[in-house]
């Protein structure tokens, strides 16, 4: 997506070990029309599958997947980093955070998550594919059925998406722009 690429070419910058840092338009300050484009082309490019939900992680996904939502007119439902008091039952998988260097566990309340569900999956990157993982985890504890994954940004050179279909071949990945290598495009 070119307005994309060119928004992280005019404002990312890569850091030692290959983390971008995209702060002014994706994870600390929002762009919502950026998202909005972003959101509008990862449901365009899933238009050939059925879902009935969109899930993230929070929070970076949040954005692009609230206004996919909005766009389909579908729930967005977030895997918590941390179980509220008054949530019951959860499925949980445990996540390693590349850029923060920690394990932390997700959950879903099963009463938001099941069987009948049919998941689109939308986050901000694809790195070593960590989150991803976890999602499909998740999604098999609950018998949920992956349609599809989508990212804004996917840094190819730590092979998530090879990661994503060594565990499910079945999951289509689709990623807005595509860094090539820990040094850039």
């Amino acid at each position: 997506m070119e307005k994309l690429m060119s928004r992280i070419l005019q404002d990312g910058d890569i850091h030692l070990g290959g983390v971008l840092k995209v702060d002014t338009f994706i994870n600390h300050q929002i762009d919502p029309v950026l998202m909005y484009d972003c959101a509008a082309e990862l449901l365009e490019r899933f238009s050939n599958r059925k879902f009935n939900k969109i899930l993230t992680i929070e929070s970076s996904g949040i954005a692009p997947a609230i206004l996919a939502g909005y766009i389909a007119k579908l729930p967005v439902v977030f895997a918590k980093k941390a179980k509220p008091v008054c949530m019951g039952q959860a499925y949980s998988a445990t996540i390693h955070s590349f850029t923060k260097d920690n394990d932390y566990n997700v959950m879903i309340s099963e009463e938001l998550l099941s069987a009948d569900d049919h998941i689109l999956f939308i986050d901000d990157f694809l790195a070593y594919g960590d989150a991803a993982l976890g999602v499909i985890d998740i999604c098999r504890q609950a018998g949920a059925t992956i349609e599809g994954m989508g990212f804004l940004i996917e840094k190819k050179f730590q092979n998530g998406r090879y990661a994503i279909g060594k565990s499910d071949a079945s999951v289509k990945v689709e990623s807005l722009a595509i860094i090539e290598s820990h040094l850039g495009f």
